[in-house]
């Protein structure tokens, strides 16, 4: 529960700067803890779901096209059977509760916890529809893959890991590999860090398949799987040297 002091500053931030806070806002990510979805809440404090409300009604005055989505977040502490249910009860919930705002952009609501794959799910959702020129990016990636006979073609975000996107050529069984992966290369650039090493990239390579993890442009890492034994490693290195000036200049375009 929030102290008084934290009351006061919640306040003065959301209503006394509101020029401030919601002018230019181009995403706003909200996050509910499952267990404080309240309405309302007994004077002086404010329930979650009233400052939810007020930071509709700052967008909608000063950033009414501004994406909106929300984190529903510890949903490990609802019993798995019942997940489902209550997700989709809060979903009603906050959509209904946002009003007009949902109705002219709609509320995209995720169901997180920090002891499995939901939040990474999450956040790489979000980073995916924040790409101005995702088709297009999209595309180039598909080719890519195919230019490359990859299994897979992956764009990571460069500092979180996160998955910007993907080109598929081959099925996977296991659906939270990309989690996994950021996951492990995270913990990899952080025993790189100790030594005071500079991780750009790696190649794992077993009976099945050959793997590159590569520095790409300047804000992504990529990562191509090939199990095709007759293309040569030093042919894929060639394909992601060659991107680099393609991909980055695709990108700068699409943020300007």
């Amino acid at each position: 529960p929030r102290r008084g002091g934290q009351i006061k500053f919640f306040n003065n931030y959301i209503k006394s700067r509101r020029d401030n806070v919601f002018g230019s806002v181009k995403v706003l990510i909200y996050v509910f803890d499952i267990e404080s979805m309240h309405l309302a809440a007994e004077p002086p404090k404010v329930s979650d779901m009233e400052y939810y409300r007020s930071c509709l009604e700052g967008l909608a005055s000063h950033s009414e096209d501004a994406k909106v989505f929300v984190l529903i977040h510890k949903m490990d502490l609802v019993p798995e059977e019942n997940r489902a249910r209550i997700f989709e009860d809060r979903v009603k919930l906050v959509q209904r509760e946002s009003g007009e705002y949902h109705r002219k952009n709609p509320v995209q609501c995720f169901a997180t916890s920090i002891w499995d794959e939901t939040l990474y799910k999450a956040w790489s959702t979000i980073v995916h529809t924040l790409i101005p020129n995702m088709a297009v990016l999209q595309k180039r990636v598909d080719s890519f893959c195919d230019i490359c006979d990859a299994d897979e073609v992956v764009l990571f975000e460069r500092a979180t890991f996160l998955m910007i996107t993907k080109s598929t050529a081959r099925d996977h069984h296991d659906v939270h590999r990309f989690e996994k992966i950021s996951n492990i290369i995270k913990q990899f650039k952080l025993s790189c860090n100790k030594t005071t090493a500079v991780f750009e990239g790696m190649v794992i390579q077993n009976a099945q398949f050959t793997a590159f993890v590569d520095r790409f442009t300047s804000n992504t890492y990529i990562m191509v799987i090939v199990s095709d034994k007759a293309t040569y490693p030093a042919a894929t290195q060639l394909n992601i040297a060659a991107g680099r000036k393609v991909f980055e200049k695709l990108i700068q375009d699409g943020s300007e």
